[in-house]
């Protein structure tokens, strides 16, 4: 049975004498950060020396180097990016981890392939938003909170769910609620996410305003429609609350007849067959060695794939309608 948490479940006063370091003040490291700061925590955040030390400064937080921060705190949140991180942990955090330490990533995808193994005798944590670094730190503010996956890899010292508990607390978390699952299917399924639904998303996308365009639309009518209106995006945001099926029947008659009678067309199974390859991919770590090559490389296949898309022009028609509505806020 899956176990949620929520508020009652975290103290946060079992941290209150630790000092929380964390690694990285970018797009999550930085929101999270600050929550722990706000929620009264001490935290103090390890930067690579060709880092500019402006936000940090204009923030008011404390910090210093990565050696430093790692050998000073007992909770160490490892928040660099998936390729960068197992260079960094190596050099300026493993060799400064004691016993008794914790390490609590936000995304299992280095522990979880193999590219970072802990000592035994330190804990072993995931903390992993499911959602953007600025809604982090938006959600915090409002008294919302956010959803979240936590997960503990490893626990040497026996109060590893106190040090995750209360960390989700401490970053606002738990108001919302936080799922429990392993640190491998998190990173699972954030790349089944990223390798499955995204580029079906976006294929659909694409395809639709080729079809349309074809057929005559104006652009900026089709791409509007598509959707630059954000009527998609409230779809989601109603399916989220309340399910799919209710944010379907939200629709008029004759748009939920149209969507219930043509469903059929497009239960693909090669659709599921392309799924089950890109969840084995992920599952065996094909992918996780492919993207490891890549980076020790400089991105060239990426940057390639990057020019094919830019060179589309319906990204010059998107934008133009994008500009087009605008006139008129």
């Amino acid at each position: 049975m899956t176990v949620v948490y929520y508020e009652e479940d975290g103290d946060i006063d079992y941290l209150r004498d630790k000092l929380i370091g964390v690694i990285g003040y970018g797009s999550l490291g930085r929101p999270i950060a600050l929550n722990l700061q706000d929620s009264g925590l001490k935290v103090m955040v390890g930067q690579r020396p060709e880092e500019s030390t402006a936000i940090l400064q204009a923030d008011g937080m404390p910090y210093n180097s990565i050696e430093t921060v790692a050998n000073a705190a007992s909770i160490i949140l490892m928040m660099l990016p998936d390729e960068v991180m197992p260079d960094v942990y190596l050099n300026y955090v493993a060799p400064y981890i004691k016993k008794g330490d914790t390490l609590i990533f936000a995304s299992g995808y280095n522990v979880a392939f193999g590219f970072i193994e802990p000592p035994p005798f330190v804990d072993v944590g995931l903390v992993a938003p499911r959602t953007i670094g600025a809604s982090v730190r938006e959600k915090y503010q409002s008294g919302e909170g956010f959803y979240s996956f936590v997960a503990a890899a490893q626990d040497a010292s026996g109060t590893i769910w106190q040090t995750i508990l209360a960390l989700a607390g401490g970053i606002g978390s738990l108001w919302a609620g936080a799922v429990e699952i392993t640190i491998e299917q998190e990173a699972e399924l954030d790349l089944f996410i990223q390798q499955a639904i995204l580029p079906a998303f976006h294929n659909i996308m694409v395809t639709a305003a080729d079809v349309l365009l074809t057929k005559g639309y104006p652009p900026e009518a089709a791409m509007m429609d598509l959707y630059i209106s954000g009527e998609f995006a409230d779809y989601l945001e109603h399916a989220s609350q309340s399910g799919l099926l209710h944010a379907l029947r939200l629709s008029s008659l004759t748009g939920q007849f149209g969507i219930f009678s043509r469903l059929e067309r497009f239960n693909e199974l090669k659709l599921e067959r392309l799924m089950e390859i890109t969840l084995d991919e992920i599952r065996s770590g094909d992918f996780s060695r492919e993207w490891a090559r890549e980076y020790a490389d400089g991105y060239p296949r990426l940057r390639r794939l990057l020019k094919k898309q830019e060179d589309n022009d319906l990204w010059e028609l998107e934008q133009q309608t994008i500009e087009l509505l605008r006139g008129y806020i």
